[in-house]
């Protein structure tokens, strides 16, 4: 990845990071935004055939919360958000998210109906598919690269934290070095890969999780997804919060978080997202997560202030600037 120098400032659009809105419109020339889909997989840390009970974080619909209800087939599901995002865009194109569970974990010919059917419908430019690193066998990604070849895809899958201690704690059942096979295997096929990460996951420090973002800073993957932790009611780590392992970031905790990554990130990496959602009714804490657009515009202030952007710290993979004047 090029590097960029510190002494220049870097805008997309109005922004002082590589937004997914920012990238969409240079690739397609208007707004795209995606259809959160739930087409019935399951997980194979929930089902046994790897673990049971899922990440501790995992919520019953398999991080899923805003796709569409799996009791409908994937057309309704994706008429009916299509229908409901378009009240806030009324002009824009469509990627087919395939979000809840793990979603190669399935017969070639199972996924192929699926995928198929969502680039199908009119307007859809392209897929984005959430999944574990454990669950791209061969064929598979050969069907991928072949989809990568006539539509604009994404391969979205879970990284968490690079620590192992943290790995075991949240029940994740894979190690890190599974995920760098996962990436390299992607990218021979040069399928994008989009990496997400928590920040806030039990007994975590600030440095562990700077180490997380630093470490996704030198793989060769093109998008990023921060997440803030949200413990949600019914999740295993209910339990671990009850038994201590767990504390809540603070918002200013959190923006100071975000920045410090940003600054380390290349800058042609996307940033999918810098925090989450989750239902307001199952959302133990922190509850100022609800305040999206609070948070959000707190790191845009956050990054003016610091007269700063994404890659203002980036030197070449594993060679960003530690100290910040």
């Amino acid at each position: 990845m090029s590097t960029l120098m510190a002494d220049t400032p870097a805008l997309w659009g109005d922004k002082r990071f590589h937004t997914w809105n920012t990238e969409m419109r240079r690739e397609f020339g208007e707004k795209v935004f995606k259809v959160m889909l739930d087409a019935g997989f399951t997980c194979p840390n929930r089902d046994g055939s790897i673990a049971k009970g899922g990440c501790t974080f995992c919520s019953a619909r398999g991080s899923g919360d805003f796709a569409g209800s799996r009791r409908d087939d994937l057309v309704t599901q994706f008429n009916h958000i299509r229908d409901r995002q378009h009240q806030k865009w009324p002009q824009a194109k469509y990627i087919g998210y395939f979000q809840a569970y793990t979603n190669t974990y399935a017969p070639v010919e199972v996924l192929r109906e699926y995928y198929e059917a969502i680039l199908e419908q009119p307007g859809v430019v392209g897929l984005s598919i959430a999944t574990r690193p454990d669950c791209l066998p061969d064929d598979v990604v050969d069907y991928l690269a072949e989809l990568n070849e006539r539509t604009y895809l994404w391969v979205e899958m879970g990284l968490q934290s690079i620590h192992e201690s943290t790995s075991e704690l949240i029940n994740r059942a894979h190690d890190t070095e599974c995920y760098l096979n996962a990436v390299e295997k992607l990218r021979q096929r040069n399928i994008r890969v989009c990496t997400h990460i928590i920040y806030g996951l039990p007994q975590e420090t600030h440095e562990m999780m700077l180490e997380t973002g630093r470490a996704v800073a030198d793989m060769d993957v093109q998008g990023i997804k921060i997440h803030l932790l949200h413990l949600m009611r019914k999740t295993p780590m209910v339990k671990q919060y009850e038994a201590g392992l767990l504390r809540f970031l603070e918002m200013d905790e959190y923006i100071k978080l975000i920045v410090d990554t940003l600054e380390f990130l290349p800058p042609e990496m996307i940033v999918h997202r810098l925090t989450g959602d989750a239902p307001r009714d199952l959302l133990i804490g922190p509850m100022w997560s609800l305040k999206k657009w609070e948070v959000l515009n707190a790191i845009d202030a956050e990054l003016k202030r610091r007269d700063s952007w994404q890659g203002k710290y980036w030197r070449g993979q594993g060679a960003w600037v530690s100290s910040r004047c």
